[in-house]
């Protein structure tokens, strides 16, 4: 996205768990050399969220650039419609769990009436002086039960304090004024653009200070930068996850704008930290609404694909949706959402190995709880016995059925072993091998050539400890 322009500074996004981890009493209680690190509650949770909505919303909706030069003048700033209760039905519509909206960008606007800036929606006619984007929105997302989080961009084009020492005082009150008053918190998201303030200078930014104020105020968070500790970039913004996708990275080789951004999408089997990919990509050209690109949001079938390259790559996305200048999500997002949405539940409402039943063998032998793969529940698993790195889990359909696409899960919360798979189907008398992977992770989407069979199996060549797997489906995708 464009904030990552210019990546003199850091970023650092918070998660907080707004999802609560389904009961563990369906666990395997078989001891498990499980691999440092896992994730916490938390990263789990924000894992299994899968789709957000990120919205971008302010004085560049109106003036029709990206990135504010903080002179603008608050009357700008003035949605003739604005219902933050028909963004959360869209985004709720379309299966999106959760939304950040750009609270602060670069322009210095502030969404809410903030007390430690003159450049703010008490400045703007809208509401006559009086409104606030973020008690509506997240009052909305509340009453829908969706996740509200919150950007603020520490770059600060309009504040006369950016560039002093003060200025991270004064954005560490932002941050309390934020946080503090809204309710539970899903995601705080902090670019890492870095450039001049209306003084000329450059602000050095006191990390410490930001994310101490984040963690007392929203304990229950994930702190995303380059180098996590709770999430990372994925290294791009396409809203394309690696096709390896490891959860683990070395924090400590990373630095916010750190020049080894391309290692950040693969990941390492061997980091000593988890630290997932989070996936941000818009459904326009730019990340601010402008009328000009409403026949360039991208297709139903351009969506489908983006889901399957990220969350189908063991990552989150983050899906931009801009409102216009209503103050309405538009119409012509609102159909790509709600095509999008549909290809998703034709695709994968329905999976084709659901009352099918599950074997496994490992070390030689059978292995137990395999039915656990088919059972709809990702806080049980099945796992290979201890010190048993390689197995094969067959699934026996009652009738053959034609299949184009694979999902398995791991048991993440023993940690990602998974390293090497293949996934076989029995055709024409012999088991012949249909698609490859290497990770796995939360979610794996393995397309295969149409198939037609009733058995299907997954064999493990190499895992970093004892493979878990929690949910394995079948599933016929139309050609798109």
């Amino acid at each position: 996205m464009q904030h990552r322009n210019v990546r003199v500074g850091a970023g650092v996004c918070v998660v907080a768990c707004v999802a609560l981890l389904g009961p563990l009493s369906g666990r395997s209680t078989r001891a498990q050399s499980a691999p440092a690190p896992v994730p916490s509650a938390a990263q789990l949770a924000w894992q299994r969220m899968e789709t957000n909505a990120f919205v971008h919303f302010g004085p560049n909706t109106f003036s029709g650039v990206e990135w504010g030069s903080g002179r603008e003048q608050p009357s700008t700033f003035n949605p003739t419609a604005f219902d933050a209760r028909q963004w959360v039905r869209v985004f709720k519509q379309a299966g999106l769990r959760g939304v950040v909206i750009t609270a602060k960008h670069h322009d210095g606007f502030c969404l809410w009436p903030s007390k430690l800036s003159t450049h703010t929606v008490t400045r703007s006619p809208w509401r006559g002086g009086q409104g606030d984007v973020l008690r509506e929105l997240s009052d909305a997302c509340r009453e829908a039960g969706l996740g509200f989080g919150v950007y603020l961009s520490p770059w600060d084009r309009n504040h006369p304090a950016y560039g002093t020492p003060e200025y991270n005082k004064i954005f560490a009150g932002m941050l309390e004024e934020v946080l503090g008053q809204y309710g539970p918190v899903f995601e705080v998201w902090f670019d890492g653009a870095n450039g001049e303030g209306p003084n000329g200078k450059r602000q050095e930014y006191d990390w410490p200070l930001f994310n101490g104020t984040v963690r007392r105020l929203q304990p229950d968070a994930v702190i995303f930068s380059d180098a996590g500790p709770g999430t990372r970039w994925v290294g791009n913004e396409r809203g394309e996850g690696a096709i390896t996708s490891w959860s683990t990275i070395d924090v400590d080789r990373y630095v916010p704008g750190t020049p080894f951004s391309d290692e950040l999408a693969e990941g390492t089997p061997l980091g000593r930290d988890w630290v997932p990919p989070e996936c941000d990509v818009s459904i326009r050209p730019g990340w601010f609404y402008r009328p000009s690109e409403d026949a360039r949001v991208k297709s139903p079938g351009s969506l489908f694909r983006l889901y399957e390259r990220s969350v189908g790559r063991n990552c989150q996305l983050l899906l931009n949706v801009p409102p216009d200048t209503r103050g309405l999500v538009a119409d012509a997002d609102v159909r790509a959402l709600t095509g999008w949405r549909a290809a998703l539940d034709r695709a994968y409402g329905h999976n084709l190995a659901r009352g099918a039943r599950a074997t496994a063998a490992a070390g030689g032998r059978e292995a137990a709880d395999a039915s656990r793969v088919l059972d709809d529940n990702l806080d049980t698993d099945w796992a290979a016995p201890g010190g048993v790195t390689r197995a094969t889990l067959t699934v026996q359909l009652d009738a053959r059925a034609r299949f184009n696409r694979v999902v398995l899960q791991e048991a993440i919360a023993l940690g990602q072993r998974i390293a090497l798979f293949e996934v076989q189907a029995f055709s024409a008398g012999e088991w012949r091998r249909i698609g490859t992977g290497s990770t796995v992770g939360h979610k794996r989407i393995v397309p295969t050539p149409d198939t037609t069979a009733d058995r299907v199996r997954v064999v493990i060549h190499e895992s970093r400890g004892e493979p878990a797997l929690a949910e394995l489906g079948l599933y016929a995708v139309e050609a798109r």
